[in-house]
């Protein structure tokens, strides 16, 4: 994307930041794998939205005095020896090329150079990233380097600035809205791939394999998240990805999986029978799970609440359940469907939100719709996810090249 993104990325944070106050972000590193192999590694996705660079170690700093704001990153030395192993690391000069930070300096400077502010201010602010999904959770960089600033600097006042990425992440630019739906056609190549190829007796990896290749192929360099192909029985599973089981002849198969482009991801859902035709109870089903996604999906605009549209979103699945003989009351519905109606997409595959998802639609936004029944009592899980722009007038669905209608399937596989 173009610097200006990130420019403006930094601006609009800033407007939230208190004055006399320090904003300090890590690129964070790829851990330990075994022996001397690391994970592959992924920047903090506040890091990058922020600064646009997607290499290990960095650190931004953006501080506020008095309304002003200046912006410096502190990048790795170089150390060309190192390079011939692992390959050349940004320069001073091609920061401001991908991220407009015009203030460049080395990691060596940055303990010096953050001594001096805080010794020179009464008290200042310290913002940190210190998003932690669970009490038990390792420490992040940022978590560790917040308690070092409690013990050597009393008179700092530290806060978490992941709150104020939330509303500012929801909302996406044009730019952010284009890397998206570039992964989103990504994936339903993909899906396509895995539909035309598909054959009963493969196991659920060698599909996996179909989706990868043409993801590959198109520049891929990682995934939304680890892919879900779930035959028969495991697609009552919600996050089944052991993926090694035969897909039968008589089953139906549920994707869920997703491309990434520069961090941004798509999210697809799709369920489909393996030998390309359903049966009249898998039939049943899925147009029970189509009717909702699309029900949901004619709703969804500025100033609808997502947690309300979630609730409304259960009672009509409960109502097909009713329909389908699962259930006699509503309250039941959760043997055979428990989880969101979706979420909000961008650089991480369930973007940040709002606390409980008690989000507003605006105009930007992008949530998924995955509405599903499991009914593992007859080998049946059906989810059907659509990612969808919420727009000035309505809604736009940006998945609306992958195909979900039953007769459009079956049509599609009967060529193949």
């Amino acid at each position: 994307m173009k610097n200006e993104v990130f420019e403006l990325n930094r601006r609009r944070l800033a407007e939230k930041l208190d004055d006399n106050s320090l904003l300090i972000l890590f690129a964070g590193n790829a851990p330990k794998k075994t022996g001397d192999e690391k994970y592959q590694f992924t920047p903090n996705r506040n890091f990058y939205y922020l600064t646009g660079i997607n290499e290990e170690d960095h650190i931004f700093v953006m501080e506020k005095n008095n309304g002003n704001i200046t912006a410096k990153m502190f990048i790795k030395e170089i150390d060309e020896e190192k390079e011939k192993w692992l390959g050349k690391t940004i320069r001073k000069e091609e920061v401001y090329e991908i991220s407009k930070i015009e203030e460049v300096s080395y990691l060596g400077e940055f303990r010096p150079y953050l001594n001096k502010i805080l010794n020179e201010s009464i008290e200042k602010t310290i913002y940190l990233d210190l998003e932690r999904d669970e009490f038990s959770s390792f420490p992040s960089i940022s978590s560790a380097f917040g308690s070092e600033l409690r013990d050597k600097y009393a008179n700092s006042n530290i806060k978490n600035v992941f709150p104020l990425m939330a509303p500012l992440r929801l909302v996406k630019s044009n730019e952010e809205v284009e890397e998206i739906q570039k992964a989103i056609d990504i994936t339903i190549e993909g899906v396509k791939s895995i539909m035309k190829n598909i054959k009963p007796g493969m196991k659920e990896y060698e599909l996996e394999a179909y989706f990868e290749f043409e993801c590959r192929r198109r520049g891929i360099g990682d995934y939304a998240f680890k892919t879900i192909a779930a035959a028969g029985k495991n697609a009552t599973i919600l996050h089944y990805v052991d993926n090694n089981s035969e897909a039968k002849d008589g089953d139906l198969i549920l994707f869920d999986l997703g491309a990434q482009v520069n961090y941004y991801n798509g999210d697809i859902s799709r369920t489909f029978p393996v030998n390309g035709k359903f049966t009249e109870r898998q039939k049943e089903v899925y147009e029970a799970v189509l009717r909702v996604n699309e029900r949901v999906i004619s709703e969804l605009k500025a100033g609808v609440n997502f947690l309300e549209m979630n609730k409304k979103s259960r009672e009509w699945i409960a109502e097909e359940c009713i329909n389908l003989g699962l259930i006699e009351d509503k309250k039941d519905v959760a043997k055979y469907y428990w989880h969101s109606i979706g979420h909000s997409l961008g650089l991480d595959t369930h973007d940040i939100d709002n606390p409980g998802r008690n989000t507003t639609l605006e105009p930007g936004m992008i949530y998924t719709v995955e509405p599903g029944i499991y009914i593992a009592e007859e080998g049946i899980g059906v989810r059907i996810e659509d990612d969808v722009l919420i727009t000035e007038d309505g809604n736009e669905v940006l998945t609306k090249n992958m195909i979900k209608s039953v007769k459009d399937i079956e049509e599609f596989m009967a060529k193949c």
